[in-house]
């Protein structure tokens, strides 16, 4: 099997990070073009953390409640963390925390997002009740490059799932985070090899 260049990329979660495990076991391939060099949390108690040291992963958690208000101070100390790390692309797996433009403008073009929803249909929380309540028939999740915008970055792919008769939010969560966990390593390869045909799997996948 032909070994990959592996570029260094960080991951930032404020939980149990699910989608970081779908990137773990993606940069575990020798042909995958990514390696972890940092995971962040803002949340000291994130079980995400746990899971990544015990992938052998480094990890470091900054909390943001002793930065009070002072996002971008907050921001600085992520920024910096990163970059000791020698990270080139960020990736936001469930960080449940509103970006300043600093971080934003910092990794411009280098960090990209996961969104449980078909943007830009129901940006923001509370995505599937809001999709169940509107009564569409098709609804999914989508990763895309980070702006100042919530959610409005430059789309890299989306996945979908049918609604289903009887679906609850619970149910189509749960159908979806299935998607999410394909999505994203198969969005991140896009980004960092965008010369090369995606995998047949990423292909049915990847709508761009």
């Amino acid at each position: 099997m032909t070994v990959t260049k592996k570029r260094p990329i960080g991951i930032l979660i404020s939980g149990r990070g699910s989608n970081m495990g779908a990137l773990i076991a993606a940069c575990a391939a020798a042909d995958y073009p990514a390696r972890i060099a940092m995971v962040i949390s803002n949340n000291p108690d994130a079980p995400g953390l746990e899971s990544a040291r015990a992938a052998g992963l480094a990890t470091k958690a900054i909390d943001h409640r002793p930065f009070g208000r002072d996002r971008a101070a907050h921001e600085r100390a992520i920024d910096a963390t990163l970059r000791d790390a020698g990270v080139e692309v960020v990736c936001l797996a469930g960080y449940m925390r509103l970006l300043t433009p600093f971080l934003t403008q910092a990794w411009a073009g280098r960090m990209l997002n996961i969104h449980p929803s078909l943007l830009p249909s129901f940006p923001g929380l509370h995505t599937h009740e809001r999709a169940l309540h509107a009564g569409v028939r098709l609804h999914g999740c989508t990763v895309h490059m980070v702006t100042e915008a919530m959610d409005e970055g430059p789309i890299i792919g989306q996945a979908a799932v049918p609604v289903l008769h009887g679906d609850t939010p619970d149910t189509l969560a749960a159908r979806i985070l299935t998607q999410e966990h394909l999505l994203y390593p198969a969005a991140l390869r896009r980004v960092l090899m965008p010369d090369t045909q995606p995998q047949a799997t990423a292909d049915a996948l990847l709508c761009v």
